[in-house]
């Protein structure tokens, strides 16, 4: 049985770290839709030629293209037995025409939330800063940096994104939770989707999110 593993969950949930876990345990690619779309416009594909005319003329890419370069990206050898998407889908639209193209080629959805409280999710993300320099990523609760405010790796200061900041970091979740609550109810009338608490370590929520996942595969 061919599987699709869709998470859902705020910004901060740890949706990234999940599907790395979750790839390595079910050997499935974990696919970005934020990846895909970088990906198609490197190789000039004429899907990714298309998104960045758009991109480029500060223009929102439509979910009619976005859903042609999942299909494409769905097509490919590795994604034959299974996927695990992260960010897609993320309209109602987008969500219908995935529910066609999975009851078309037999493809069984799980929808898993990943659910933590707002709170939560703010000081996780307001704890984070990043080396403008090499890239690294730090947080000041679970992993600083040796030197407070310094790289370990390259030395330059270390800066906070303004989307991590905590007002901002609020605003971000209130805009997720009106455009994802549709996506939960349409996965919830189908009986696709389940939740489990993302408060504990990654390897917890891992273990939960696997358990919710065979048991509806089975």
């Amino acid at each position: 049985m061919r599987k699709a593993l869709i998470l859902l969950g705020p910004p901060g949930a740890g949706k990234g770290t999940q599907g790395k876990m979750l790839e390595s345990h079910y050997g499935y690619p974990s696919i970005s839709t934020g990846d895909i779309l970088r990906e198609s416009v490197r190789k000039q594909t004429d899907l990714g030629r298309r998104a960045q005319a758009l991109m480029e003329a500060g223009e929102l890419v439509p979910d009619s293209l976005v859903d042609e370069i999942v299909k494409a990206r769905l097509a490919e050898k590795d994604a034959q037995k299974g996927f695990i998407l992260d960010g897609y889908p993320r309209t109602l639209g987008q969500a219908a025409f995935f529910e066609k193209l999975a009851a078309s080629e037999g493809i069984h959805t799980v929808a898993v939330g990943v659910i933590v409280e707002d709170e939560e999710l703010v000081a996780r993300l307001s704890a984070r800063w990043n080396c403008p320099g090499c890239g690294k990523i730090y947080n000041t609760g679970s992993n600083p940096s040796r030197q407070p405010g310094r790289c370990d790796d390259c030395g330059k200061s270390l800066i906070q994104r303004k989307d991590d900041r905590p007002e901002v970091i609020r605003e971000r979740l209130d805009v997720y939770r009106r455009s994802t609550q549709p996506l939960i109810e349409f996965y919830r009338q189908r009986n696709h989707y389940r939740q489990v608490d993302g408060k504990g370590a990654a390897d917890q929520v891992f273990g939960s999110i696997v358990s919710v996942v065979d048991g509806m595969t089975q």
